[in-house]
Protein backbone atom coordinates (compact mmCIF):
# COMPACT_ATOMS: atom_id res chain seq x y z
CA UNK A 1 0.00 0.00 0.00
CA UNK A 2 1.24 3.77 -0.82
CA UNK A 3 0.33 7.11 0.70
CA UNK A 4 -0.82 5.55 4.01
CA UNK A 5 -0.37 7.01 7.15
CA UNK A 6 -0.78 5.12 10.55
CA UNK A 7 -2.92 5.50 13.43
CA UNK A 8 -1.46 4.93 16.89
CA UNK A 9 -4.63 4.50 18.63
CA UNK A 10 -6.38 2.85 21.86
CA UNK A 11 -5.68 5.69 24.35
CA UNK A 12 -8.63 4.93 24.88
CA UNK A 13 -10.34 2.82 21.87
CA UNK A 14 -13.86 5.07 22.23
CA UNK A 15 -11.79 7.74 21.55
CA UNK A 16 -10.18 5.98 18.60
CA UNK A 17 -13.07 4.92 17.45
CA UNK A 18 -14.43 8.33 17.64
CA UNK A 19 -10.90 9.94 15.74
CA UNK A 20 -12.10 7.40 12.75
CA UNK A 21 -15.73 7.74 12.67
CA UNK A 22 -14.90 11.82 12.08
CA UNK A 23 -11.87 11.22 9.86
CA UNK A 24 -14.08 9.25 7.45
CA UNK A 25 -17.00 11.59 7.91
CA UNK A 26 -14.69 14.29 7.07
CA UNK A 27 -13.23 12.91 4.44
CA UNK A 28 -14.42 14.35 0.86
CA UNK A 29 -14.88 11.04 -1.16
CA UNK A 30 -17.98 9.94 -3.06
CA UNK A 31 -16.68 6.20 -3.60
CA UNK A 32 -14.82 3.67 -1.88
CA UNK A 33 -11.54 4.59 -3.64
CA UNK A 34 -11.59 7.95 -2.85
CA UNK A 35 -11.08 7.35 0.97
CA UNK A 36 -7.59 7.60 2.93
CA UNK A 37 -5.30 4.69 3.07
CA UNK A 38 -4.20 4.27 6.57
CA UNK A 39 -3.42 1.48 9.15
CA UNK A 40 -4.56 1.62 12.85
CA UNK A 41 -2.50 0.12 15.88
CA UNK A 42 -5.41 -0.07 18.53
CA UNK A 43 -2.92 -0.69 21.38
CA UNK A 44 -5.48 -0.46 24.03
CA UNK A 45 -2.58 -1.99 26.64
CA UNK A 46 -0.49 0.60 26.68
CA UNK A 47 -0.23 1.57 30.10
CA UNK A 48 -1.88 4.82 31.62
CA UNK A 49 -0.34 7.87 30.62
CA UNK A 50 -1.23 9.76 33.36
CA UNK A 51 -0.87 7.58 36.13
CA UNK A 52 2.91 7.29 34.81
CA UNK A 53 3.18 11.17 34.51
CA UNK A 54 2.17 11.75 38.13
CA UNK A 55 3.87 8.53 39.40
CA UNK A 56 7.10 7.57 37.82
CA UNK A 57 7.07 4.05 39.52
CA UNK A 58 4.02 2.98 37.75
CA UNK A 59 4.46 1.46 34.04
CA UNK A 60 5.78 3.44 31.35
CA UNK A 61 3.70 4.22 28.26
CA UNK A 62 6.36 5.02 26.53
CA UNK A 63 8.25 1.40 26.03
CA UNK A 64 5.34 0.06 24.23
CA UNK A 65 4.68 3.48 21.59
CA UNK A 66 8.50 3.14 20.86
CA UNK A 67 7.77 0.06 19.58
CA UNK A 68 4.54 0.71 17.80
CA UNK A 69 6.39 3.77 16.62
CA UNK A 70 9.52 1.39 15.21
CA UNK A 71 7.70 -1.19 14.02
CA UNK A 72 5.47 0.90 11.63
CA UNK A 73 8.48 2.90 10.67
CA UNK A 74 9.56 -0.10 8.86
CA UNK A 75 6.16 0.15 6.69
CA UNK A 76 7.15 3.75 5.64
CA UNK A 77 3.84 5.55 6.75
CA UNK A 78 3.78 9.27 4.54
CA UNK A 79 3.05 9.96 8.58
CA UNK A 80 1.90 9.30 12.28
CA UNK A 81 -1.46 10.31 14.25
CA UNK A 82 -1.18 9.63 17.67
CA UNK A 83 -4.90 10.32 18.73
CA UNK A 84 -4.46 10.58 22.43
CA UNK A 85 -2.94 14.18 24.10
CA UNK A 86 -1.59 12.73 27.00
CA UNK A 87 0.86 10.55 25.02
CA UNK A 88 2.20 13.58 23.69
CA UNK A 89 4.23 13.65 26.58
CA UNK A 90 6.73 11.53 25.10
CA UNK A 91 6.53 13.67 21.89
CA UNK A 92 9.88 14.58 21.08
CA UNK A 93 11.51 10.99 22.01
CA UNK A 94 9.31 9.39 19.79
CA UNK A 95 10.26 11.44 17.12
CA UNK A 96 13.73 10.50 17.48
CA UNK A 97 12.55 6.98 17.02
CA UNK A 98 12.29 7.57 13.26
CA UNK A 99 12.34 9.70 10.02
CA UNK A 100 8.76 9.53 9.16
CA UNK A 101 7.00 12.68 10.44
CA UNK A 102 4.16 12.58 13.80
CA UNK A 103 1.62 15.48 13.81
CA UNK A 104 1.78 16.99 17.09
CA UNK A 105 -1.83 17.49 17.94
CA UNK A 106 -1.22 20.04 21.12
CA UNK A 107 0.53 22.42 18.31
CA UNK A 108 -2.27 22.18 15.68
CA UNK A 109 -4.84 22.85 18.37
CA UNK A 110 -3.17 25.85 19.34
CA UNK A 111 -2.96 26.96 15.91
CA UNK A 112 -6.42 26.38 15.23
CA UNK A 113 -7.85 28.88 17.85
CA UNK A 114 -6.40 31.82 15.06
CA UNK A 115 -9.08 30.61 13.05
CA UNK A 116 -11.97 29.98 15.15
CA UNK A 117 -11.87 32.85 17.45
CA UNK A 118 -9.64 35.31 16.10
CA UNK A 119 -10.29 37.59 18.99
CA UNK A 120 -9.26 35.10 21.81
CA UNK A 121 -7.32 36.08 24.29
CA UNK A 122 -7.31 33.90 27.45
CA UNK A 123 -7.20 30.42 26.71
CA UNK A 124 -8.86 27.58 28.79
CA UNK A 125 -7.93 24.24 28.97
CA UNK A 126 -10.00 21.04 30.58
CA UNK A 127 -7.75 17.49 30.42
CA UNK A 128 -6.38 14.63 32.35
CA UNK A 129 -4.40 15.46 35.00
CA UNK A 130 -1.66 14.32 33.50
CA UNK A 131 -1.57 16.91 30.55
CA UNK A 132 -2.03 19.72 33.03
CA UNK A 133 0.95 18.61 35.17
CA UNK A 134 3.53 17.99 32.03
CA UNK A 135 2.58 21.11 30.32
CA UNK A 136 2.32 19.71 26.80
CA UNK A 137 0.27 22.69 26.06
CA UNK A 138 1.28 25.63 28.30
CA UNK A 139 4.12 26.29 25.80
CA UNK A 140 2.55 26.31 22.64
CA UNK A 141 -0.60 28.48 24.00
CA UNK A 142 2.21 30.67 25.78
CA UNK A 143 4.45 30.83 22.51
CA UNK A 144 1.13 31.52 20.75
CA UNK A 145 0.60 34.87 22.53
CA UNK A 146 -2.41 33.78 24.92
CA UNK A 147 -2.81 34.20 28.38
CA UNK A 148 -3.28 30.07 29.89
CA UNK A 149 -6.05 29.49 32.09
CA UNK A 150 -6.09 25.89 33.88
CA UNK A 151 -8.85 24.44 36.06
CA UNK A 152 -8.89 24.80 39.95
CA UNK A 153 -8.83 21.57 41.73
CA UNK A 154 -12.47 21.25 42.34
CA UNK A 155 -13.02 21.25 38.15
CA UNK A 156 -9.62 19.08 37.38
CA UNK A 157 -11.53 17.10 39.64
CA UNK A 158 -14.56 16.85 37.73
CA UNK A 159 -13.16 16.46 34.31
CA UNK A 160 -11.06 13.71 35.61
CA UNK A 161 -14.81 11.90 36.97
CA UNK A 162 -15.80 12.45 33.02
CA UNK A 163 -12.93 11.30 31.60
CA UNK A 164 -12.78 7.81 33.93
CA UNK A 165 -15.31 7.47 35.82
CA UNK A 166 -17.94 8.11 32.82
CA UNK A 167 -16.80 7.55 29.52
CA UNK A 168 -13.41 5.24 29.98
CA UNK A 169 -15.50 3.06 33.08
CA UNK A 170 -18.45 2.93 31.83
CA UNK A 171 -18.40 4.94 28.10
CA UNK A 172 -21.36 7.34 28.96
CA UNK A 173 -21.25 10.64 28.47
CA UNK A 174 -23.08 13.19 31.88
CA UNK A 175 -23.90 16.04 30.03
CA UNK A 176 -24.86 18.19 32.87
CA UNK A 177 -21.40 17.45 34.24
CA UNK A 178 -19.39 18.80 31.21
CA UNK A 179 -21.39 21.58 30.27
CA UNK A 180 -20.85 22.50 34.25
CA UNK A 181 -17.33 22.32 33.79
CA UNK A 182 -17.75 24.29 30.54
CA UNK A 183 -19.55 26.99 32.27
CA UNK A 184 -16.85 27.76 34.78
CA UNK A 185 -14.16 27.74 32.95
CA UNK A 186 -16.19 30.28 30.33
CA UNK A 187 -18.19 32.66 33.07
CA UNK A 188 -15.95 31.78 36.54
CA UNK A 189 -12.26 32.25 34.75
CA UNK A 190 -13.77 34.19 31.97
CA UNK A 191 -12.02 31.90 29.47
CA UNK A 192 -12.66 33.49 25.40
CA UNK A 193 -12.13 29.53 24.25
CA UNK A 194 -11.38 26.24 25.93
CA UNK A 195 -9.04 23.55 24.77
CA UNK A 196 -10.66 20.34 24.69
CA UNK A 197 -7.55 18.45 25.63
CA UNK A 198 -8.19 14.66 25.83
CA UNK A 199 -10.28 12.29 23.90
CA UNK A 200 -12.26 11.53 25.85
CA UNK A 201 -13.44 15.52 26.19
CA UNK A 202 -14.24 14.62 22.34
CA UNK A 203 -16.25 11.97 23.30
CA UNK A 204 -18.44 14.29 25.62
CA UNK A 205 -18.22 17.19 22.76
CA UNK A 206 -19.81 14.36 20.14
CA UNK A 207 -22.35 13.48 22.55
CA UNK A 208 -23.14 16.13 24.62
CA UNK A 209 -22.32 19.34 22.09
CA UNK A 210 -25.50 21.07 22.94
CA UNK A 211 -24.08 23.81 24.42
CA UNK A 212 -23.02 27.19 22.85
CA UNK A 213 -19.73 27.17 25.22
CA UNK A 214 -16.54 28.77 22.72
CA UNK A 215 -14.63 25.25 22.33
CA UNK A 216 -11.17 23.94 20.13
CA UNK A 217 -11.61 20.06 20.52
CA UNK A 218 -8.16 18.83 19.91
CA UNK A 219 -9.36 15.18 18.21
CA UNK A 220 -11.31 17.64 15.56
CA UNK A 221 -8.71 19.63 14.83
CA UNK A 222 -6.47 16.20 14.64
CA UNK A 223 -8.50 15.09 12.09
CA UNK A 224 -8.66 18.35 9.69
CA UNK A 225 -4.73 18.43 9.60
CA UNK A 226 -4.85 14.10 8.94
CA UNK A 227 -7.08 14.60 6.11
CA UNK A 228 -5.71 18.21 4.64
CA UNK A 229 -1.68 16.55 4.89
CA UNK A 230 -3.30 12.64 3.28
CA UNK A 231 -4.68 14.73 0.47
CA UNK A 232 -1.74 16.53 -0.08
CA UNK A 233 0.19 13.40 -0.35
CA UNK A 234 -1.96 11.92 -2.25
CA UNK A 235 -1.62 15.05 -5.26
CA UNK A 236 1.68 15.22 -4.83
CA UNK A 237 2.06 11.03 -5.36
CA UNK A 238 -0.86 11.57 -8.54
CA UNK A 239 1.29 13.80 -10.29
CA UNK A 240 4.13 11.91 -9.97
CA UNK A 241 2.46 8.89 -11.77
CA UNK A 242 1.02 11.45 -14.58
Amino acid sequence: MKNFFTIIGGMGTEATELFIHILNERTPAKKDQEYLNYILVNHSTIPDRTDYILDHSKPNPFIPLAEDIKQQSQLDPDFFVIPCNTAHYSFDDLQALTSVPILHMPRETVKEIKHDVPSAKRVGLIATRGTLHDGIYDQEIRHAGYDLVKPDEKTANQTMELIYDDIKEKNQVDGDLYHQILSTMVNKFSCDVVILGCTELSVAQQRAGDHSFPVIDAQTVLVKRTIELALKNRGIADKQLD
